[in-house]
């Protein structure tokens, strides 16, 4: 038998600018690292064919399965708030799209496939690193709960890629609801190409928002959609304390997924401020302005639909800067909502935005771990003696018995035994999350030729609520002398 994927492609039937055709570079000698069976399953597809030398020829772009059209899509962007009108996929390439179990479209995309018209003289090749870094992250983002792409498979090209030294090459099958982008709309609307906008947003609407068909005002409804998901997933980001590192337009999905993992990286303490990517010089991306490039990107997409909202531009923009208004309550909400959860507060009261404020401006003082302080909070809440596990965080451990006075007197007027305020607690504060160390440690390794510490560290991610005395360590921050400050794109 051979490897087949039940393709039903809609947006190569889009008109020819929406994308180029162009056929994945074949590569040397591919050989498959990994494969997210689960996944594979969940798609539809066989994993034992996937998991075969024909497999690996397909998921590294040696071989076009059949049904498959493959293009890269055309989008331009703002990249650290400056605009380029033309960027697309200049080293990706669509294959496809399915229906997965759920009913739900999914894209089929190769990352590392070979140049394509939008290269930019680039060789669209990708190293082995970037491609287990997204792995590993993608990977436990979806554990963690946080809407995210996917990543379907990892394969050794046999071949070199030039970067600053020469390292191995390999191919990353990327899936998606879809990659449709702000930056989508931005190449159209800079075109001065309405008609080519209008049609852009039926298909997003189609695909993503199918309860906005009907509605008297969809292009608005889209932008509010839009707005909403964006809100929810940029508040689920600063719950976990990721940190995209490269919150560009193109890098924004439509769909409401965490899209493009280049530089990003995991808060080890709590740090509102911090920046890992060595190319985001100025700060914009940082943990805490996260919010508000959101809100930044998404005018962006507003200004794309001026033209289907009003033939008057006055009332347009008036009209749009209604809509964007909702964002910063969506995400307060959001993220006010989360923050409660995160310290065990079943009910809303007066004051508890201000407790948890509290805690961060402690933990951010006291250079107190962001992910450990609310794990081990969930075992003081079990029980007071396990104070200890938390206050050790801190660099003066009397911050943290100052605030812990103020949230024990809050807990006890809700009526929730210890043990269900634990289970609450431990079910949103995740024990393990994909460190920064961790994670340069396994490409290290793997660059060695030696990937069993990849396999495990998947292992560990995919259950990130679990305390496993087995992968204790796994939890444990980095020692002074294991802390990564610099994350790369590796492009």
């Amino acid at each position: 038998m051979t490897v087949h994927f039940p393709f039903q492609n809609t947006y190569a039937a889009l008109p020819a600018n929406f994308f180029a055709r162009v056929a994945p570079t074949p590569v040397a000698s591919p050989r498959l690292i990994k494969l997210n069976r689960p996944l594979a399953l969940h798609l539809g597809l066989d994993p034992d064919l996937l998991d075969s030398p024909e497999g690996a020829e397909i998921l590294s772009g040696k071989r076009l399965p059949d049904g498959a059209e493959p293009i890269a899509m055309a989008y331009a962007g703002h990249q650290f708030g400056h605009f380029v009108p033309q960027l697309g996929d200049g080293r990706a390439i669509l294959l496809g799209e399915v229906i997965d179990r759920d009913g739900v479209r999914r894209d089929i995309q190769l990352k590392g496939s070979g140049p394509t018209p939008f290269s930019r003289r680039g060789d669209g090749r990708a190293a082995l690193g970037p491609v287990l870094r997204e792995y590993i992250v993608s990977e436990a983002m979806f554990a963690l709960g946080i809407p995210t792409t996917r990543s379907l498979a990892a394969v050794m090209s046999g071949e070199s890629v030039i970067r600053e030294t020469m390292l191995p090459g390999a191919v990353l099958t990327r899936v998606a609801a879809s990659h449709i982008r702000v930056g989508t709309f931005q190449y159209f609307a800079a075109r001065e190409d309405t008609d080519a906008v209008r049609r852009l947003a039926d298909h997003v609407i189609e695909r993503h928002y199918p309860r906005l068909a009907d509605h008297a005002r969809r292009y608005h409804a889209l932008l509010e959609a839009v707005i909403g998901r964006q809100a929810d997933l940029i508040a689920r980001w600063l719950h976990i304390g990721f940190i995209h590192g490269v919150m560009n337009t193109d890098n924004t999905s439509i769909s409401g997924e965490t899209i493009d993992y280049g530089p990003c990286a995991f808060l080890d303490h709590y740090d509102p401020g911090q920046v890992f990517s060595s190319i985001d010089e100025m700060g914009r991306y940082a943990y805490a302005n996260q919010p508000r490039i959101a809100l930044w990107n998404l005018t962006r997409l507003a200004e794309c639909l001026l033209p289907l909202f009003s033939d008057d531009q006055e009332k347009a923009i008036a009209q749009a800067q209604e809509i964007l208004g909702v964002f910063p309550e969506k995400f307060t909400a959001a993220y006010q909502a989360g923050l409660r959860a995160k310290i065990g507060l079943f009910t809303t009261r007066d004051g508890d935005e201000a407790l948890v404020q509290d805690l961060l401006k402690a933990m951010a003082e006291g250079k107190a771990d962001f992910t450990l302080t609310f794990r081990r909070l969930g075992d003081a809440a079990l029980d007071a003696a396990n104070d200890g596990k938390v206050r050790a965080l801190f660099a003066d451990p009397a911050a943290f018995d100052e605030w812990a006075a103020r949230w024990r007197k809050r807990i006890a007027d809700e009526p929730q035994s210890p043990a269900e305020r634990q289970a609450a607690m431990h079910a949103v504060n995740p024990a393990f999350i994909p460190r920064n160390h961790r994670i340069e440690a396994v490409i290290t390794a793997a660059v060695a030729n030696d990937t069993a510490p990849f396999e495990e560290l998947i292992k560990v991610l995919a259950k990130p609520f679990e305390d496993r005395s087995e992968f204790a360590e796994y939890a444990n921050p980095p020692k002074p002398e294991e802390r990564v400050c610099q994350t790369f794109c590796g492009t």
